[in-house]
């Protein structure tokens, strides 16, 4: 019997070391908002993960109404916190909409990069778009600082988001901001093709 627990808690002892984390630093659309919980994008790529066979462990740190301020105020804790292998990089909608200035913003990434790196974590940044009625330069120059971004940090990208879903109305809440549980299982579908390759 003693031999049997012994060789049970050498097992547990194993896999935890064998165990890899996904951290992912988001907003609201991160943040399963006015959803139910286990909902959300990030909840359906743990499932994915676990039925692939996968050893990853999702830590969704997302919070609604966070800024790339906030994210970066935060990371060095979940950082050392989750020792992530890779990590996803899912802000920046909430700067826009406030009409941050992009060069804060985009240092800010800059620097959340630089950490994500430095802890040997591998990176997916996640692009946004934000209305045009912001005028067309800051929108269009929001909508570019993502690949900038991610060509000269050498980062994969998910351009958009939002993309499968920015033209269908009946995916969004009565917001219009906030995609729908339905529209969740499409948000993962557009960021998978990236996000796998960092899954080793």
């Amino acid at each position: 019997m003693k031999r049997i627990v012994l060789c049970i808690l050498g097992l547990a002892m194993a896999a935890g070391v064998h165990a890899k984390t996904l951290l992912v630093l988001g907003d609201s659309l991160s943040a399963e908002y006015g959803l139910s919980r286990g909902q959300g994008w990030a909840a359906l790529l743990q499932q994915k993960l676990r039925e692939g066979g996968s050893d990853y462990t999702v830590a969704n740190a997302s919070i609604s109404g966070e800024t790339s301020s906030g994210g970066l105020a935060r990371l060095p804790a979940l950082l050392a916190q989750h020792k992530p292998q890779v990590l996803v990089i899912e802000l920046g909608a909430n700067d826009g909409l406030r009409g941050l200035q992009l060069k804060a913003t985009e240092e800010n990434f800059r620097k959340m990069i630089a950490a994500g790196k430095a802890a040997g974590a591998r990176i997916l940044l996640v692009g946004m778009r934000i209305p045009p009625n912001y005028g067309q330069d800051y929108s269009e120059g929001f909508y570019a600082m993502y690949g900038k971004l991610a060509k000269s940090a050498k980062l994969p990208l998910v351009n958009f988001l939002l993309e499968p879903i920015a033209a269908k109305p009946e995916m969004f809440q009565s917001d219009r901001r906030h995609p729908v549980a339905a529209a969740q299982p499409l948000l993962l579908e557009n960021i998978w093709p990236q996000l796998k390759l960092l899954l080793k």
